[in-house]
């Protein structure tokens, strides 16, 4: 058998990951220190404003060091994992011919700080394609160059700095990896049964990017997501003794805002603090759409649309003619703004999961009848319980369409999510008396509240886009028909 040794140790950088996420809660994680792993290895979850992500190694050999415990905080460029490559006696040799080549082409590099490790790393990373691959980043000349800072240092789980004699993986993997894909990336096609050999990449010098994957997939047989285990919440800290100045009550415990909880509360935040918005609402007979679904699942009891994707298809059919509610504020340093308009609509979805609201997006979804949209909105709504909802799934739509009828209420004064302009609300669906014909009857009535940014329309326009909607909801016959 052929005798294993330790290489030299490499550290592993948390890299970008996407949407300019700075930092990220490390979760827990998925090896100890003494495990053998190999390249594109799962080694942690951790959970950033967007998504629970596994965050893959791009190295293979002995787990040597975990950076961070479980709950920490850890930014973007810092120690993650370090690993001793685990490589043949009979390669030592020649590993060693290498590292001696390396130490001379290095011999006049100046020694740095981690902080300027990550400062670098960041850097790197922007100036690449914008495309950014976790694990990887992005090249702007598309030749993966490896940089190996002589000495750096690492802050350690115990918090105390480590001076660091071995090099620290950044933007780059070595070997042929670095410049095929993302483990990222590989994972999602992988899991969705493509072919790699199949795609030519679209990024540079035909790297294979998360764009050129979604396309095929969409040309492919989606399999069923797996069932995942949903996270645990967060442990409230107790706080035994603690007594609060302002209320002369005991202090039962003290929860940190972070993760969703603290992307929602900024988000929230900001749209209240930027958008001047107004609020509208209607009562929206229902009772004919019930009917017509009803109908459709006697022909068809397995695949027909919930009552939510035929609302779905209206709304972009209302979108459609009121374009400004599917607009974007965008304001300039000299203090000027710009209304941005789409070629297209990106649906989100709001949906409550254990980790908080999030709200993944339909993209195109003006291009989907109702069946397809019932898909995604199923599709979407699943992963982002399960936390594996992408950040570009969760940060793409320009006008959300959240259902809190099933919480049992009628109405709210929705908050817009920032930076979109408009959100509509959809209430339960109840028996109220209703007038038709001149006669009073009982009929399953729906409220529709939109809240709408100011800057962008007035009242009319935002009042049209409310009665096209409801006018649907009572006709769908024709509106289906039209659409």
């Amino acid at each position: 058998m052929t005798e294993i040794a330790q290489g030299k140790p490499q550290v592993f950088l948390l890299p970008d990951l996407g949407e300019g996420l700075t930092e990220a809660e490390l979760v827990n994680w998925l090896v100890a220190v003494g495990d053998e792993v190999h390249v594109d290895q799962p080694i942690a979850e951790v959970e950033t404003a967007k998504s629970m992500v596994e965050v893959p190694t791009p190295y293979a050999g002995i787990v040597t060091e975990l950076h961070g415990q479980p709950g920490e905080t850890i930014d973007v460029g810092r120690p993650l994992i370090t690993v001793s490559a685990a490589i043949n006696a009979s390669e030592e040799m020649q590993v060693e011919k290498e590292e001696v080549g390396e130490k001379a082409a290095e011999s006049g590099s100046t020694e740095g700080s981690e902080a300027a490790a990550a400062d670098t790393y960041r850097t790197e990373e922007r100036a690449g394609s914008g495309n950014v691959l976790i694990g990887y980043g992005t090249s702007g000349g598309g030749e993966a160059r490896r940089t190996r800072p002589k000495r750096s240092t690492a802050t350690g789980a115990t918090g105390t700095e480590a001076t660091l004699d071995f090099p620290v993986s950044r933007t780059r993997i070595p070997g042929k990896l670095s410049a095929v894909i993302s483990p990222l990336v590989r994972k999602m096609a992988r899991d969705h049964g493509v072919s790699l050999e199949d795609i030519a990449g679209t990024g540079d010098s035909g790297l294979i990017m998360r764009r050129d994957v979604e396309a095929a997939i969409a040309h492919t047989t989606v399999p069923e997501p797996a069932v995942r285990e949903a996270p645990q919440p967060v442990a409230m800290v107790a706080v035994p003794g603690s007594f609060d100045s302002r209320t002369g009550l005991g202090v039962t415990s003290r929860e940190p805002v972070r993760g969703v909880r603290k992307a929602i509360a900024a988000t929230m935040a900001r749209s209240r603090r930027e958008i001047p918005e107004a609020t509208v609402w209607v009562d929206a007979d229902a009772t004919a759409l019930i009917d017509l679904r009803a109908g459709l699942k006697k022909q068809d009891p397995n695949n027909t649309p919930s009552l939510l994707s035929f609302i779905a298809r209206f709304v972009t059919a209302g979108l459609g003619r009121y374009p400004e509610l599917n607009t974007r504020i965008e304001s300039a340093d000299d203090g000027s703004q710009e209304i941005v308009a789409f070629d297209g609509i990106n649906l989100g979805i709001a949906a409550q999961t254990d980790r908080g609201l999030v709200v993944p997006s339909i993209r195109h979804a003006e291009k989907l009848n109702a069946r397809r949209l019932d898909a995604e909105i199923r599709r979407l709504t699943t992963v982002a319980r399960e936390g594996k909802a992408t950040p570009e799934e969760l940060g793409s739509g320009t006008f959300t369409l959240n259902n809190y009828g099933v919480f049992g209420v009628d109405g709210s004064a929705a908050i817009i999510n920032y930076p979109e302009v408009a959100i509509l609300g959809l209430g339960r669906i109840i028996d109220k008396p209703w007038v038709v014909d001149g006669q009073l009857a009982v009929r399953k009535v729906t409220e529709l509240t939109l809240a709408f940014d100011h800057r962008v329309c007035d009242g009319a326009t935002a009042a049209g886009f409310l009665r096209f909607v409801a006018e649907c909801i009572q006709n769908p016959g024709g509106a289906v028909l039209d659409l």
